[in-house]
């Protein structure tokens, strides 16, 4: 990627949805801010972030972040930039060389639909949570966006071939995922080189459509989890 001579002009049209000052859950093992910037092509019945969906709901809030986070040099180890969709933001590259030149590591958390945009942002990035929704062939079903799978394997087969550290992680719910499915999921990333694998159980909103509740205590079973652990390097179920 050709080198950019960045000034703060050049970033403020970045449309933030937001800041978490602190967090130890979005990248493992490292204490970060989150930034939430807004607009994503996707449109999932399960979206935690629905007021993020449109980018025109963000805003322009990057020049105050920069200048909090000039104060938290030797406090934070990075910033993950997440969403939305992080990558549909078209000075993310900019955003991104920024924080570096601060000093910081650089995460994103992405859905795999700017395969592109993330080939670009690659070299400009330390880490990357990758969320893997479902099966390939289901993706459109459940983003409404024909394409949607292939977006997502295309990312994937990006990251393996970078040496930009990653994992894969699947917000899962028995009601969009099957024991068969959790299984093809988990045999599909193993096959293709998939290292580190994460389980988060979605927690439906109280206004969720289709009406679903939480997964039921003990799902998914520890067979289950057993069998797929033996998969990966590294494999977790978290709570999300």
């Amino acid at each position: 990627m050709n080198a950019v001579t960045l000034t703060n002009q050049d970033a403020t049209s970045a449309r933030l949805g937001g800041w978490q000052p602190f967090s130890a859950c979005d990248w493992p093992g490292r204490l970060c801010a989150v930034v939430f910037l807004a607009g994503c092509p996707w449109r999932c019945g399960y979206c935690h972030n629905p007021h993020l969906l449109r980018r025109k709901n963000g805003q322009t809030d990057w020049p105050r972040f920069i200048s909090w986070l000039a104060n938290r040099c030797g406090l934070l180890d990075g910033v993950v930039f997440s969403g939305g969709e992080p990558l549909q933001e078209p000075s993310l590259p900019l955003l991104l060389q920024q924080v570096r030149a601060m000093g910081f590591a650089t995460g994103l958390h992405t859905s795999g639909s700017y395969p592109h945009r993330l080939a670009k942002a690659l070299p400009l990035l330390d880490w990357v949570g990758l969320d893997i929704k479902t099966l390939p062939s289901h993706y459109a079903a459940l983003t409404g966006v024909t394409g949607s799978g292939e977006h997502v394997q295309n990312s994937l087969s990006l990251l393996l071939s970078s040496n930009v550290t990653f994992e894969c992680r699947s917000s899962i719910h028995p009601h969009w995922h099957s024991r068969q499915t959790l299984q093809q999921m988990a045999a599909w990333l193993s096959t293709h080189g998939v290292r580190h694998y994460a389980w988060q159980l979605l927690r439906p909103a109280p206004d969720q459509i289709p009406p679903v509740g939480a997964a039921p205590p003990g799902w998914p079973d520890l067979a289950l989890l057993s069998e797929t652990k033996t998969r990966f390097e590294h494999f977790s179920l978290r709570n999300s």
